[in-house]
């Protein structure tokens, strides 16, 4: 925070000086009482400076934020399957990654939005991320579910809990799982497994690297796509990554 005021108000100045021109060496003499009182007068005079300065702010950390991504994706590439639950071509040119959260609503939105998108390429892999981000009850539901692969029951207890209606909570959970066909008890103790704690936390440390805060996300390429995207939009950007 400190360092971002501090940006600010080296751009609030650089703004003030270029609205109101003073000479080179007047510049160099001024302390920093007189480049707040300027920066105060100058906008208290043309309000639009301010407005100015923080948009050039934003712009200056989403370049440095896109820069970092791409420097994180990088060198995360090849470990985002690590561990992890994939589906679709596994032989497929192009790989997909999911940061998802069971309690997550717009998750939910975009499950038959990913299905449609696997049934109708046959280019595309896709690498589940389980990201518990929304409380106890995701924690729970992420898992069960990563627990439920040691019963081969991964996709379909994906599916069912992405059907869900109301909040994944463990009494939600575990009657999905009976409903599966999972066999609790196993499934309990296989939530505690270090594979499962891994993975989790894998995903993350992967999603602090890459600034992903909220699910669903999509990692495509080098784009990293926030929020719900629907299945046209998508299969044309797969297809803009197939080999010739």
């Amino acid at each position: 925070m400190l360092l971002a005021r501090r940006g600010l108000s080296k751009i609030v100045l650089a703004t003030v000086l270029a609205a109101f021109p003073v000479t080179t060496v007047a510049a160099q003499e001024l302390n920093e009482a007189d480049i707040k009182r300027l920066a105060l007068e100058a906008i208290l005079e043309k309000p639009e400076i301010l407005i100015e300065a923080l948009s050039i702010l934003q712009e200056r950390e989403n370049v440095a934020l896109a820069e970092a991504q791409t420097d994180a994706l990088s060198e995360l590439r090849d470990d985002f399957e690590q561990n992890a639950p994939i589906f679709g071509n596994l032989d497929g040119s192009v790989t997909l990654v999911e940061f998802f959260d069971y309690n997550c609503g717009y998750c939910r939105r975009a499950a038959p939005e990913v299905k449609a998108v696997l049934e109708a390429s046959k280019d595309v892999r896709i690498i589940y991320r389980e990201f518990p981000i929304l409380g106890p009850g995701s924690e729970v539901a992420a898992r069960a579910s990563l627990a439920s692969r040691n019963q081969g029951k991964y996709q379909q207890f994906h599916e069912a809990m992405m059907a869900l209606n109301g909040q994944a909570v463990e009494a939600s959970v575990m009657k999905i799982a009976g409903d599966v066909g999972l066999d609790l008890e196993v499934l309990k103790t296989d939530m505690q497994s270090d594979s499962v704690s891994d993975h989790i936390a894998a995903s993350l440390r992967f999603a602090e690297a890459l600034g992903i805060t909220g699910t669903p996300t999509f990692v495509l390429g080098d784009e990293i796509i926030p929020g719900v995207i629907e299945r046209g939009s998508l299969l044309e950007k797969i297809a803009e990554l197939v080999p010739e």
